[in-house]
Protein backbone atom coordinates (compact mmCIF):
# COMPACT_ATOMS: atom_id res chain seq x y z
CA UNK A 1 0.00 0.00 0.00
CA UNK A 2 1.41 3.37 -1.03
CA UNK A 3 1.59 6.49 1.09
CA UNK A 4 -1.07 9.07 0.19
CA UNK A 5 0.32 12.03 -1.82
CA UNK A 6 -0.63 14.63 0.81
CA UNK A 7 1.17 12.67 3.53
CA UNK A 8 4.33 12.41 1.43
CA UNK A 9 4.12 16.13 0.58
CA UNK A 10 3.94 17.02 4.29
CA UNK A 11 7.00 14.88 5.01
CA UNK A 12 9.08 16.03 2.05
CA UNK A 13 8.53 19.71 2.78
CA UNK A 14 10.80 19.14 5.79
CA UNK A 15 13.72 18.24 3.49
CA UNK A 16 15.87 21.33 3.04
CA UNK A 17 17.04 21.93 -0.51
CA UNK A 18 18.67 24.53 -2.65
CA UNK A 19 16.73 26.33 -5.36
CA UNK A 20 17.66 26.03 -9.02
CA UNK A 21 16.22 27.66 -12.13
CA UNK A 22 16.42 25.30 -15.10
CA UNK A 23 16.41 26.99 -18.52
CA UNK A 24 16.47 26.01 -22.17
CA UNK A 25 16.23 28.02 -25.37
CA UNK A 26 16.31 27.78 -29.11
CA UNK A 27 16.67 30.59 -31.60
CA UNK A 28 13.12 31.90 -31.10
CA UNK A 29 11.88 30.61 -27.74
CA UNK A 30 13.05 30.19 -24.18
CA UNK A 31 11.69 28.50 -21.10
CA UNK A 32 12.61 28.43 -17.44
CA UNK A 33 11.25 26.84 -14.30
CA UNK A 34 12.13 26.75 -10.59
CA UNK A 35 13.05 23.35 -9.18
CA UNK A 36 14.32 21.94 -5.92
CA UNK A 37 15.04 18.40 -7.14
CA UNK A 38 18.59 18.80 -8.45
CA UNK A 39 21.78 16.94 -7.60
CA UNK A 40 25.16 15.80 -8.81
CA UNK A 41 25.20 12.24 -10.17
CA UNK A 42 28.82 11.67 -11.18
CA UNK A 43 32.12 13.55 -11.46
CA UNK A 44 33.46 11.23 -14.17
CA UNK A 45 31.66 11.69 -16.45
CA UNK A 46 30.34 15.00 -15.08
CA UNK A 47 26.58 14.41 -14.71
CA UNK A 48 23.79 16.18 -12.84
CA UNK A 49 20.10 15.41 -12.64
CA UNK A 50 16.99 17.48 -12.31
CA UNK A 51 13.37 16.36 -11.99
CA UNK A 52 10.84 18.22 -14.11
CA UNK A 53 7.08 17.81 -14.04
CA UNK A 54 5.74 16.06 -17.13
CA UNK A 55 4.05 18.32 -19.66
CA UNK A 56 5.70 21.62 -18.74
CA UNK A 57 7.07 23.86 -21.47
CA UNK A 58 10.60 23.88 -20.04
CA UNK A 59 10.78 20.09 -20.37
CA UNK A 60 9.53 20.24 -23.96
CA UNK A 61 12.10 22.93 -24.81
CA UNK A 62 14.90 20.96 -23.14
CA UNK A 63 14.01 17.85 -25.14
CA UNK A 64 13.86 19.86 -28.40
CA UNK A 65 17.20 21.59 -27.89
CA UNK A 66 19.06 18.74 -26.20
CA UNK A 67 20.55 21.19 -23.72
CA UNK A 68 19.79 23.07 -20.51
CA UNK A 69 21.37 25.27 -17.87
CA UNK A 70 20.77 25.10 -14.14
CA UNK A 71 21.35 28.34 -12.20
CA UNK A 72 21.65 27.83 -8.44
CA UNK A 73 20.08 30.76 -6.61
CA UNK A 74 21.87 32.69 -3.86
CA UNK A 75 20.50 34.32 -0.74
CA UNK A 76 18.31 37.28 -1.64
CA UNK A 77 16.99 35.77 -4.88
CA UNK A 78 13.68 34.39 -3.62
CA UNK A 79 11.90 36.76 -6.04
CA UNK A 80 13.58 34.95 -8.96
CA UNK A 81 12.45 31.63 -7.55
CA UNK A 82 8.86 32.89 -7.37
CA UNK A 83 9.03 34.41 -10.86
CA UNK A 84 10.30 31.23 -12.52
CA UNK A 85 7.79 29.17 -10.51
CA UNK A 86 5.01 31.24 -12.10
CA UNK A 87 3.90 32.93 -8.86
CA UNK A 88 4.82 36.49 -9.87
CA UNK A 89 2.41 38.57 -11.96
CA UNK A 90 4.16 39.72 -15.14
CA UNK A 91 3.21 42.28 -17.78
CA UNK A 92 1.09 41.02 -20.65
CA UNK A 93 3.14 39.01 -23.18
CA UNK A 94 6.16 38.89 -20.85
CA UNK A 95 7.81 35.54 -20.18
CA UNK A 96 9.43 34.37 -16.95
CA UNK A 97 12.71 35.99 -18.01
CA UNK A 98 11.17 39.48 -17.61
CA UNK A 99 13.82 41.89 -16.21
CA UNK A 100 16.30 39.04 -15.63
CA UNK A 101 19.88 39.56 -16.79
CA UNK A 102 21.26 36.50 -18.56
CA UNK A 103 24.13 35.19 -20.60
CA UNK A 104 25.04 31.81 -22.09
CA UNK A 105 28.06 29.53 -22.15
CA UNK A 106 28.51 26.47 -24.40
CA UNK A 107 24.97 25.27 -25.23
CA UNK A 108 23.20 28.61 -25.59
CA UNK A 109 20.84 27.87 -22.69
CA UNK A 110 20.18 31.02 -20.60
CA UNK A 111 22.21 31.35 -17.39
CA UNK A 112 20.97 33.78 -14.72
CA UNK A 113 23.68 36.45 -14.46
CA UNK A 114 23.75 36.86 -10.68
CA UNK A 115 23.29 33.22 -9.65
CA UNK A 116 25.35 31.58 -6.90
CA UNK A 117 26.59 28.97 -9.37
CA UNK A 118 25.56 27.36 -12.64
CA UNK A 119 26.06 24.35 -14.88
CA UNK A 120 25.56 24.28 -18.63
CA UNK A 121 24.56 20.82 -19.84
CA UNK A 122 23.99 18.67 -22.88
CA UNK A 123 21.08 16.26 -22.46
CA UNK A 124 22.45 12.83 -21.52
CA UNK A 125 19.31 10.81 -20.66
CA UNK A 126 15.68 11.12 -19.60
CA UNK A 127 13.95 8.56 -17.36
CA UNK A 128 10.35 8.16 -16.32
CA UNK A 129 9.77 9.32 -12.76
CA UNK A 130 6.02 8.96 -12.26
CA UNK A 131 4.57 12.46 -12.59
CA UNK A 132 8.01 13.82 -13.43
CA UNK A 133 10.83 13.13 -15.83
CA UNK A 134 14.30 12.54 -14.40
CA UNK A 135 16.61 14.52 -16.67
CA UNK A 136 20.34 13.77 -16.63
CA UNK A 137 22.70 16.29 -18.16
CA UNK A 138 26.38 16.11 -19.01
CA UNK A 139 28.06 19.24 -17.62
CA UNK A 140 29.96 21.06 -20.37
CA UNK A 141 30.73 24.26 -18.42
CA UNK A 142 30.27 25.64 -14.91
CA UNK A 143 30.81 28.79 -12.88
CA UNK A 144 30.29 30.14 -9.38
CA UNK A 145 30.46 33.21 -7.10
CA UNK A 146 32.97 32.95 -4.27
CA UNK A 147 31.63 33.69 -0.80
CA UNK A 148 27.93 33.98 -1.62
CA UNK A 149 25.39 32.15 0.54
CA UNK A 150 22.81 29.83 -1.08
CA UNK A 151 19.06 30.28 -1.07
CA UNK A 152 17.50 27.33 0.74
CA UNK A 153 13.90 26.11 0.85
CA UNK A 154 12.51 24.39 3.94
CA UNK A 155 8.95 23.87 5.19
CA UNK A 156 7.41 26.11 2.51
CA UNK A 157 9.70 29.08 3.23
CA UNK A 158 13.02 30.49 1.98
CA UNK A 159 16.04 30.55 4.26
CA UNK A 160 19.68 31.61 4.15
CA UNK A 161 22.23 29.10 5.39
CA UNK A 162 24.94 30.15 7.83
CA UNK A 163 27.99 28.06 8.75
CA UNK A 164 28.09 26.60 12.24
CA UNK A 165 30.99 26.94 14.63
Amino acid sequence: MSVPPDELRETMRLWTSGIVVVTAADRDHRAGVTVSSFTSVSLTPPLVLVCLQKGIYALEMLRQTGAFAASMLRAGQSQLSAQFAGFTPLPENADRFYNVEMYSAVTGAPILADALAWVDCRLHAVYDGGGSEIVVGEVLATGRQAGAAPLAYHNRAYHTLHPQG
